[in-house]
């Protein structure tokens, strides 16, 4: 195969590029993340290849997470086995959601029990949504006599409750100064003086808890859980300074009853501060959400014969230059080129390259507005394909 050399530009710009001789047998592999709001990264996977099929090319497909929505649906395609659980939804309704399982090993989604896609009629709920639907799905999975080794994926969360309602999941007392009980979320945060880790760490029992996360945020300040992701979930201008400053004194209280300070570690602000919590009460430790699923999923087994990789998201921002999902399979291809498709791409051609992909296939290039590329996803990104297809092969 021929590098494409300057048809990069073209390809990222929609303008399409010259075709280029290859060996049409020769395999390729779609690890294509979700398109969100549009197409789910099986649906994304399926039209990827399937456009290839219709070509005469080979390929294989690779479910692809970063430790946010789609983790579990990943990890099942791998074998792992799925367990349901019923836990609270992030405002308090019974929602089903389940966790996964094989061997030792077992993962849970704070996305599917309790984060954003779980809020009713997709209302916001900044001050008082939690994750006490994750810390149950935890328990539950940590009460399961196989599970030695707990991974936990973080990612769309719809709360900043510095992981108090994981903690208030797993058993652990959350007290005010009167010593009654305080229901987590970041509008009660100030009032937590005490909190009581004896339960949560009779639930743990020596096991290990692995946080796939694709954020290095610290819990406070400028970089931190509230200024960097909480507009997103509705915290705005005022209160969005009384949850920083109720978030403050959280992790004052906390780091007294560990005996450790995590607030500035990488990840602390993961999931509106729950890697904090995850960090300083359970002994977590971190690792980018995408390379774990490409080492469950043994992805570089994969790559013998690849003459093409073709990844993919909704959107390739800045936000991939620190980690996510494409970045990951950048740095996992061992010398096989890679090529995006996408929703929209904001990065400059030197940030690509650094990136690490030799051409990107932006779905709004071929639409007239966003809704239109929202709405017509799946055939926008089989067209998006068929060039891709044209330029390469």
């Amino acid at each position: 195969m021929t590098q494409p050399g300057n048809a990069t530009a073209a390809a990222f710009w929609g303008c399409g590029g010259p075709a280029y001789a290859a060996d049409v047998s020769a395999k390729v592999i779609v690890a294509v993340d979700k398109f969100k709001g549009s197409l789910t990264g099986a649906a994304a996977r399926r039209a990827v290849s399937e456009t290839l099929a219709g070509a005469g090319l080979e390929s294989v497909g690779f479910p692809l997470a970063d430790g946010g929505e789609g983790t579990l649906d990943a990890v099942e395609e791998f074998g792992f086995e799925s367990v349901p659980v019923v836990v609270p939804g992030p405002t308090g309704e019974p929602v089903s959601t389940r966790y996964a399982r094989s061997g030792s090993t077992s993962v849970v989604e704070l996305a599917d029990a309790c984060g954003m896609m779980r809020l009713p009629g997709g209302k916001l709920a900044p001050l008082d949504s939690s994750t006490v639907g994750l810390g149950r799905v935890m328990a539950t999975a940590l009460a399961d006599p196989s599970t030695e080794s707990l991974v936990v994926g973080l990612g769309g969360s719809a709360s900043t409750d510095g992981g108090a309602g994981l903690l208030a999941g797993l058993g652990a007392k959350l007290l005010d100064k009167n010593g009654c009980l305080v229901t987590p979320g970041a509008r009660s945060l100030g009032a937590i003086e005490a909190i009581d880790l004896a339960p949560v760490r009779e639930v743990l029992a020596g096991r290990e808890i692995v946080l796939a996360c694709d954020v290095s945020n610290p819990l406070l300040g400028p970089e931190g859980a509230v200024s960097v992701y909480g507009p997103q979930k509705g915290l705005l201008a005022d209160a969005a300074r009384r949850v920083e400053h109720n978030m403050s004194h959280w992790a004052d209280v906390l780091a007294a009853a560990c005996g450790q300070d995590c607030r500035d570690q990488p990840g602390a602000g993961a999931a509106g501060g729950t890697g904090f919590a995850a960090l300083s009460a359970l002994g977590a430790r971190t690792l980018p959400g995408v390379a774990l699923i490409l080492e469950l999923g043994r992805f570089g087994e994969l790559l013998a014969g690849a003459s093409l990789i073709v990844t993919g998201a909704g959107c390739i921002d800045r936000q991939d230059l620190m980690g996510k999902a494409v970045a990951g399979v950048c740095a996992a291809a061992q010398g096989v080129p890679v090529v995006a498709v996408c929703g929209q791409c904001t990065l400059t051609q030197p940030q690509l390259a650094e990136l690490g992909l030799s051409a990107v296939y932006p779905l709004a290039g071929l639409a007239t507005t966003p809704a239109e590329a929202m709405r017509n996803a799946d055939s926008l990104l089989r067209r998006a394909t068929r060039q891709l297809v044209q330029a390469w092969f």
